[in-house]
């Protein structure tokens, strides 16, 4: 492992004996989720993998390096309202050399994951083909050649579902449903997507990540897991919301890496807070998902 990327004792400890452990990104608590309600989050998402017996390896960097594994004062700075930039795994050279805090996105973190021996991740949602813009997120790329299984509710819904697919397909990423055959949409329990594989168990899923590992395939498996009902919205609402925070976001001229956070703070006061309480729903439900995997993998 790069000398560069470092692992908390608990997770180098998990790792060594063999133990579940689950990268998680740290962009959903600095930029995705207002405060305090993204410390909320991330105390739900550990509670899910700690309570299996699972260690969960937050992915960060800090003074210089890549930290996996962060502790309870660490997610505290990174929830502090604009304390850490915005790093996809383009950026790490630049944030590593500025020594400041720099909060990872998909694409770092399953760099990371990849490095540090972690095969089971877990976010919300995946970025994507941004319809009109042409507008692709890093995410799709780093998953093309990070040998991990990361758990996710779809594309996030404000890209452009079919148009993730394909491209995701032509990158050679596998793309499972977990106990559904269309393609989830992040707040949105399905698309018009078909999907080619299914599961409908973790047992399963790890049994696709152990031959994918066996194989040594380089691509990452992307286990699609539906939005809790109980909390998924109604489809035609969110695309009414994101088309009016779409175009906001053009008239306030929001560019590159800002758009994402723009769109979800836009889209969460749009539908008075249910897409918030969405988001927070799915991200404990994909790390408690990701975590029954990560325990199911030694016997796969």
């Amino acid at each position: 492992m790069s000398p560069a990327v470092v692992s908390s004792e608990e997770v180098a400890a998990a790792l060594a004996r063999g133990g579940p452990v689950v990268a998680l990104e740290t962009s959903v608590l600095a930029q995705g989720l207002p405060p305090p309600r993204n410390f909320e989050a991330a105390s739900r998402m550990e509670s899910a993998i700690r309570r299996p017996g699972a260690v969960p390896a937050w992915v960060a960097v800090d003074r210089g390096s890549v930290r996996v594994g962060l502790g309870q004062d660490d997610l505290a700075r990174l929830a502090e309202s604009g304390a850490a930039a915005k790093v996809a795994r383009r950026d790490l050279p630049a944030a590593l050399s500025s020594g400041l805090l720099g909060a990872t996105t998909v694409s770092s973190t399953v760099w990371a994951a990849r490095l540090a021996g972690i095969p089971v991740a877990a976010t919300g949602g995946i970025g994507g083909v941004h319809p009109g813009s042409g507008d692709v997120s890093a995410d799709l790329l780093e998953l093309a050649r990070a040998s991990v299984l990361l758990v996710c509710s779809g594309p996030k819904s404000i890209v452009d579902p079919v148009a993730t697919a394909e491209r995701l397909e032509e990158l050679g990423v596998a793309i499972i449903g977990y106990r559904c055959d269309r393609l989830p949409f992040f707040l949105a329990r399905e698309t018009d997507v078909e999907l080619e594989h299914r599961v409908d168990l973790p047992d399963e899923a790890a049994g696709i990540l152990r031959a994918a590992l066996d194989l040594g395939v380089e691509s990452a498996v992307l286990l699609c897991n539906p939005i809790p009902e109980a909390f998924a919205m109604d489809p035609d609402v969110v695309a009414d919301a994101v088309r009016a925070c779409e175009e906001r976001a053009a008239r306030e001229a929001v560019r590159g890496k800002d758009v994402t956070p723009f769109l979800l703070s836009c889209l969460a006061e749009r539908t008075k807070g249910a897409s918030l309480e969405a988001n927070l729903a799915l991200l404990e439900s994909n790390a408690a998902l990701a975590t029954e995997i990560a325990v199911a993998l030694p016997r796969a």
